[in-house]
This record gives C-alpha cells, sequence and structure tokens, in this order.
C-alpha cells in the first residue's frame, strides 16, 4: 500500500495557495480542503475586521486540520490542505497528524503578493494585514519535510516545481476512491 501523504500548501495570504492546491489536487486526484474551511466564525470575523488573529485563536484551527488530516490517514486518503502554516509551532501542530506531513512553501514578495491580493475580490482578509504575516513567517525548517517554491511563475509551473522537488509523480500517485469527509462532516 502506497504510503499515505498530507501536502500542505503553505505561504503568506495572497501567494496562491488555493491556485496551486487545486492544481495539485486535479492532478493526483487526491481530496483538498482549505484551511479557511476549519476556522471559527469568530476568527473570520476577527480578521474581516483587519485584526491579526493571535495564537490562541489559531491553536483550535489547527488542531481541526490536524485531525482531519489524522481522519484521512486512517481511511487511507493522501490529501492536499492550504494552510499560511506561517510559524513553526503551528507546522508543528499540523506534523502531528498521522501520515506523512509535507509542506509546499509558496514564497515571493510583499510586493508582488501585495499586487495580487489587491486584485482579489470577495475574500476576508485584507491587504493590509500583509506585513504581519510576513513578519510572523518563519522559514521551514531541516526539520520539517517540505520544499520552497517561488510564485513568480504562473500556477501550473509552481506545482509542476512543487511535483518535481517533492519527488511526487502523478502518473503514479495513488488516488483514493473513497471519497473524503469535508471538514464540515468531521
Amino acid at each position: 500500500m502506497p504510503e499515505v501523504q498530507h501536502l500542505v500548501v503553505m505561504g503568506v495570504s495572497g501567494s496562491g495557495k488555493t491556485t496551486t492546491a487545486q492544481i495539485l489536487a486535479d492532478r493526483l486526484a487526491w481530496p483538498y480542503a482549505e484551511a479557511d474551511e476549519f476556522h471559527p466564525q469568530a476568527n473570520i470575523d476577527k480578521m474581516s475586521a483587519g485584526t491579526p488573529l493571535t495564537d490562541e485563536d489559531r491553536w483550535p484551527w489547527l488542531r481541526a486540520m490536524r485531525d482531519w488530516l489524522t481522519e484521512q490517514s486512517r481511511a487511507g486518503r493522501s490529501t492536499i490542505v492550504t494552510c499560511s502554516a506561517l510559524r513553526v509551532a503551528y507546522r508543528d501542530v499540523l506534523r502531528e497528524a498521522e501520515g506523512r506531513v509535507r509542506f509546499v512553501h509558496l514564497q515571493g514578495t510583499i510586493e508582488a503578493i501585495g499586487e495580487r491580493m489587491s486584485g482579489r475580490a470577495g475574500h476576508f482578509m485584507p491587504t493590509s494585514l500583509l506585513p504581519s504575516q510576513f513578519q510572523t513567517l518563519e522559514p521551514l525548517t531541516d526539520a520539517e519535510d517540505g520544499v520552497v517554491v517561488p510564485v513568480e511563475v504562473s500556477p501550473h509551473s509552481v506545482a509542476d516545481a512543487a511535483l518535481r522537488e517533492l519527488g511526487i509523480d502523478p502518473a503514479t500517485a495513488r488516488a483514493d476512491v473513497a471519497p473524503a469527509t469535508s471538514p464540515q462532516e468531521s
């Protein structure tokens, strides 16, 4: 049986996590979840008001994602999930999940990502919070299983680079036939 893997597509808001994760999910036929689905309404309200989240706000959100990843592992499903995962401590919570948790850190400049964010409609994360995300961001450590991918190229090129650097071949990656449960169903 192939190893269960969870790809956490991470980075600051506006780095292209959702687009990249959707491309990866399509190529690998792995279930995909968006980190925003795990936020309690209080967190969404806080961010919508332009207030950065505290660690106390984040721990339940991160544990909910970790628990979903473990649930998918127990069902034998590899997954893809987006999550800012800006600090090592946050990634450590996700690494507690069963299965192999791997990170795809989407990296770009504050100027380029700010420009992307200003052109995006309907998202609760305001551009004004981007500097605080860059200040919080801690690079992947040697102890973390992951890759850093620059986002100054097309989203498909970003996904190609991530798969190549992770050593994942979409032609041989195992896709499970059983549908994953959504975070709301867990």
